[in-house]
């Protein structure tokens, strides 16, 4: 873009913060480290016995550190439009960091195990009581069982127009596919009057 003395100007590049929730031990690390275009930020420890009445890693094995703060990437999407992903520590003890990470985001994914449902609904509430637009992101590891969409939204208790697709945290286009779900459902989300879907706990009640 140039100005009237034929100079060429930068434009300002516009940005946008993502947020990538679940559960302990989910694949958020994974997923943000798979798609980052820098060295990813990340805030982990190894896991030690010390932590044994923490965290539970009887279904995940290979699993030996945890994110203690939260992961950091970036993608450059356009010359004038960046996104940043972060992702949240999972365990219910770092919980009072999601407040600072999930502040201005326009929308996040949740990843989840559907061996271990029950670890994603604190992310699932956590999302919908602020009314911060999320997708579900189904996890697939080796051994997970086959499950259909449908059956994870009634295992949730979540709305049916929020999005849900089956991926892999350890396959880039995957991951890409993921977050252009999420995009394409805050752009249609965006472009319509606000009006609040119903949540979790309110499906609960019917």
């Amino acid at each position: 873009m140039s100005g009237p003395d034929g100079t060429r100007r930068t434009r300002r590049a516009t940005s946008a913060k993502l947020v990538v929730a679940g559960g302990f031990g989910v694949g958020k690390t994974t997923f943000v480290g798979e798609v980052s275009e820098i060295p990813p930020l990340r805030t982990e420890e190894h896991l030690t016995e010390a932590a044994s009445d923490h965290d539970d890693v009887s279904q995940i094995d290979q699993k030996t550190s945890t994110t203690v703060a939260m992961d950091f990437g970036r993608i450059t999407v356009t010359e004038n439009m960046v996104l940043y992903l972060f992702g949240t520590p999972g365990q219910s003890r770092f919980a009072f960091m999601w407040d600072k990470i999930c502040l201005g985001a326009l929308g996040a994914v949740v990843l989840i195990d559907v061996r271990r449902f029950e670890d994603s609904f604190a992310a699932v509430d956590y999302f919908e009581s602020r009314n911060i637009p999320f997708v579900i992101g189904i996890n697939n590891f080796p051994d997970s069982p086959e499950i259909d969409v449908e059956d994870v939204r009634e295992a949730l208790g979540i709305d049916k127009s929020i999005p849900i697709v089956h991926m892999d945290a350890t396959e880039t286009e995957e991951v890409k596919s993921t977050l252009i779900t999420l995009i394409d459902f805050l752009m249609a989300r965006f472009s319509t009057p606000p009006q609040r879907p119903p949540r979790r706990k309110d499906l609960l009640k019917r």
